[in-house]
């Protein structure tokens, strides 16, 4: 069965600096017509930093739910950017950590209903410490946590953010 729509016209109702939001005018498998709903987001790139036994964590607070994140280090991809340049920048600028090598993990669409965002999920290898570098206006928290207590932080349902739940599984998979 063909499940592709095909878009028709795109319709912008929002060009902002982080998302853009548009209504398009769709066409079913059947040829009947839709809408929908398309948040654009240029995508992101995270990075999972496992030491010692201990996880790399940022706390932020996170407007749109009003409210501090625990997550992995991660940042806004810049137009045409290397999504391992931006899991690079955004590990050393939030965090000082360098790492030897990113290995890219996966790609994870985290919300595939209404938004094109992509989030590259990357591992440090060999990560060595240095002196972070805000970005103005960013304020965070850096986080060394021993891996059992983070999977312990994800049972209890205290660490909700997808990337970074997603990241420690995988890791956790590794191990076996």
């Amino acid at each position: 069965m063909n499940l592709k729509e095909t878009t028709k016209e795109k319709h912008y109702l929002y060009n902002g600096k982080i998302i853009n939001l548009r209504v398009d005018d769709a066409e079913l498998p059947d040829g009947k017509p839709c809408k929908r709903e398309v948040v654009e987001h240029p995508g992101g790139a995270s990075v999972l930093c496992v030491r010692d036994g201990k996880v790399l964590l940022v706390r932020q607070y996170r407007y749109a739910y009003g409210e501090e994140i625990l997550e992995i280090p991660a940042g806004k991809l810049n137009p045409g950017e290397d999504p391992a340049l931006t899991a690079a920048r955004e590990l050393k600028e939030e965090t000082g950590i360098e790492a030897a090598s990113l290995r890219h993990l996966f790609t994870l669409y985290p919300t595939p209903g209404y938004t094109d965002e992509k989030i590259y999920i990357y591992c440090a290898e060999g990560a060595a410490d240095g002196q972070a570098h805000l970005d103005e206006g960013e304020f965070l928290n850096v986080e060394w946590r021993e891996l059992n207590c983070v999977t312990d932080m994800i049972g209890r349902g205290e660490i909700r953010d997808a990337k970074t739940i997603v990241a420690v599984q995988w890791y956790l998979l590794q191990q076996k």
